[in-house]
């Protein structure tokens, strides 16, 4: 007879090998067993597919691939971050001596992970206007170490729509690789590895896990690349958790009726802010941004939002705004802000999947007060 200390730790241990769930069950383990140590061995020869979850999981397998059907893209590895997603694919690439070339209009987090943190690894980056071909070009011809082009398929905060195979015809004349996020854009409304592009990074957090109730972090392209970048993943402990990976693939799930409604709801707003603001809106995606007029006072705007909340990122199934001169691009220096045309009048509202009239009406009611 066992011991009550050893049931209570040996019980609930189902092997039931016939249970064909609906949905794919959670993993939540940290490791893997063997039925002996031949079978152990064999991992290492190649034989198996899971030991430890930092190295491989089924949920975060299962996010890589849904994610890389999704970009119609051969392979597919999720990270614990968005920001995780782009250092692994950074790093599959490029190593110490080499060059990257970027968009100057990145998002904040990014150009901060590029000039300030790939610097310490000895890895130099350049930023120029990606709006201008020449200065592209110019670049690579100067720099002759850079190995990488970086930009996102539309930028943040001001939606910019990168002209990717532009970037791509350039890939055998310099000898580079192209590397896309396309956090904003989604698969939904362009897949950018089918123009060309190497890799394709997205925070999972924002569209595809949809939700705000997860972060995370997906890379996507091609095999020989996305091996590297997973071993720098499983290395440096960028894993993702099982439990985030089942959540954002349940999210996937929606991620185009979202993305209808939510981008219908975009458009709205952007024809409604017209005349009241500056605004940008390329008439895709479902993010709008806007400058208030130069003597609006902002805070009074953000307070006067109602059920319009503010938060520091994007693209839950809730309308939201936020601040880009005090979140996104803080860390930026005033002439960076002014350089790309962060001010404080900069507003980012991503569109939820409300009511369009209610939405409208409740910008309408800030906007009256700032007449006030």
């Amino acid at each position: 007879m066992r011991s009550i200390e050893t049931i209570s730790v040996q019980t609930a241990k189902l092997k039931e090998r016939n249970i064909q769930p609906k949905v794919m069950p959670v993993y939540q383990t940290s490791a893997f067993s063997f039925s002996s140590l031949e079978e152990m061995e064999g991992y290492y020869d190649g034989n198996g597919t899971y030991l430890y979850s930092r190295t491989a999981n089924p949920n975060t397998d299962a996010l890589g691939q849904a994610v890389a059907d999704l970009e119609e893209a051969p392979s597919g590895v999720a990270a614990s971050s968005g920001m995780a997603a782009i250092f692994a694919g950074l790093l599959s690439v490029v190593s110490t001596g080499d060059h990257i070339l970027a968009a100057e209009d990145v998002y904040g987090g990014t150009f901060h992970l590029l000039k300030e943190e790939l610097i310490r690894m000895g890895i130099q980056v350049h930023f120029v206007d990606f709006s201008s071909r020449d200065a592209i070009e110019q670049a690579l011809i100067d720099f002759p170490e850079i190995k990488l082009v970086f930009s996102e398929s539309i930028t943040n905060p001001f939606l910019r729509l990168e002209d990717i195979p532009a970037l791509c015809q350039l890939k055998k004349q310099f000898d580079v690789k192209v590397m896309i996020d396309n956090t904003f854009a989604t698969p939904y409304t362009v897949k950018p590895y089918g123009l060309g592009v190497d890799l394709v990074a997205h925070s999972a957090t924002k569209y595809l896990g949809g939700h705000g109730d997860v972060t995370a972090g997906v890379l996507v392209g091609d095999a020989d690349l996305l091996a590297k970048a997973e071993e720098r993943i499983s290395s440096l402990g960028m894993n993702l958790s099982p439990f985030e990976a089942w959540l954002t693939v349940r999210g996937i799930k929606t991620l185009a009726l979202r993305m209808k409604a939510q981008t219908d709801n975009a458009r709205s707003i952007a024809a409604f802010l017209k005349g009241k603001a500056r605004v940008w809106y390329p008439g895709k995606g479902a993010i709008v941004t806007f400058e208030l007029p130069e003597d609006a006072d902002v805070y009074r705007f953000f307070s006067s939002l109602g059920w319009i909340e503010i938060v520091p990122t994007l693209a839950g199934v809730e309308t939201t705004v936020s601040y880009p001169y005090g979140t996104s691009h803080r860390a930026l220096s005033d002439e960076e802000k002014e350089k790309i045309g962060v001010t404080k009048g900069i507003v980012r509202l991503s569109a939820g999947i409300e009511g369009t009239e209610d939405i409208l009406e409740q910008l309408a009611a800030a906007f009256e007060e700032l007449k006030k």
